[in-house]
């Protein structure tokens, strides 16, 4: 079984401190759907109301079309993975994941058939006989998922399930997370704060700041058309230069910076609208700018380059921009090939318009 999540008009204060403010969000039926912000952004607190944990203090929080109001976390059809994962020491593997079929009294027989099934799932067959302790920290995680199988939520909570892990072994994780979620085709909502992750395994994603959604959308869609200047700032590396709206059609807004006239795609959805004279920020990702060299180009800007960076599959090269106090930056792929320029080459760096995104100045992620 799996079932769809609505927060309707969720406010959660804790005295005068508001940890979500108006949150309307609709997680479809079978998605992985992740709350992606920084720490104290709120989206664990949003977790905590769906499992039950916590009461909003305004709003409605539906399952499956139910409304969730006084039922508590042991009644709801969720399961939640701490990020400590919370496994039990003096059990053995196949103890963990049936323990809570052991709890409704379910017989010894019928608790190691699902546990051997489930152990075939999460790809750890002929483990359930091990102890805890013997698991490595990639097999614990699953372990822990299969224990929340079990009981056979309609849908799985995950708390930063693989913060304590090391980067490899994260990002082997996230592909089986991911793959795991497919088979069993079950509501996966997911809280992190880490980029790759939610871009990565959600089929949505909601950016968070301050207890505030500043959008919801698939990964590319968050990536390549950000609304805010906080999710063009937080969701991976842009370069910034800001300035006043002088011209602003449909599509693009042209604005006025110390380094020069920019053209930019205008941001459209929550983060506002753009008018003639209005303080404005353009973000150009390292990935989408080039070096000029006599090439036609919508902006250019004069450069000097500070530093270079090698990174085997990529050049990472840093410029101080003629008007901007922040140093920007160029990603190059390594073809192998040398660099076109040395440090302390002054240089002009261009972009096109359609890879820029133009949003009104605003809140940014912190650096």
């Amino acid at each position: 079984m799996s079932a769809d999540v609505q927060l309707n008009d969720v406010w959660i204060r804790f005295g005068d401190f508001v940890a979500a403010r108006d949150v309307n969000i609709h997680i479809q039926e079978g998605e992985f759907f992740s709350f992606l912000g920084p720490s104290g952004c709120g989206k664990t607190t949003l977790l905590r109301a769906v499992s039950g944990f916590l009461d909003p203090s305004e709003g409605q929080v539906l399952i499956g079309g139910k409304d969730m109001a006084g039922i508590g976390p042991n009644k709801r059809p969720t399961a939640l993975i701490f990020q400590n994962l919370a496994l039990f020491p003096l059990m053995t593997v196949w103890e963990n994941i049936a323990f809570s079929l052991e709890v409704k009294g379910i017989g010894k027989e019928e608790r190691r058939k699902k546990a051997n099934e489930l152990l075939e799932l999460i790809a750890l067959p002929d483990q359930g006989e091990k102890m805890v302790n013997e698991l490595s920290g990639g097999q614990k995680q699953r372990v822990a998922i299969a224990r929340a199988l079990a009981a056979e939520p309609d849908v799985l909570l995950l708390d930063e399930p693989l913060s304590a892990l090391d980067l490899k072994l994260r990002q082997h994780m996230r592909t089986e997370l991911r793959a795991i979620q497919q088979r069993v085709g079950i509501t996966f909502i997911y809280i992190t704060h880490d980029q790759g992750e939610a871009l990565t395994m959600s089929d949505h994603v909601a950016v968070m700041s301050q207890g505030v959604i500043q959008q919801v959308a698939d990964g590319s869609t968050i990536y390549d058309h950000p609304e805010t200047a906080f999710v063009a700032s937080f969701v991976g590396e842009n370069n910034m230069f800001s300035g006043k709206i002088t011209e602003v059609s449909e599509e693009y807004a042209v604005v006025e910076t110390p380094s020069g006239m920019l053209r930019a795609r205008r941001t459209k959805g929550k983060g506002g609208s753009l008018h003639r004279g209005d303080e404005a920020f353009v973000f150009i990702r390292p990935e989408s700018l080039k070096f000029v060299n006599g090439s036609a180009f919508d902006n250019r800007v004069n450069a000097n380059i500070k530093q270079q960076e090698f990174e085997g599959s990529f050049w990472q090269v840093f410029f101080d921009v003629e008007g901007n106090n922040r140093t920007v930056k160029l990603s190059m792929v390594n073809d192998g090939s040398t660099l076109p320029h040395e440090v302390g080459d002054r240089v002009e760096l261009g972009f096109s318009a359609d890879v820029a995104i133009a949003t009104p100045a605003g809140e940014l992620a912190a650096e």
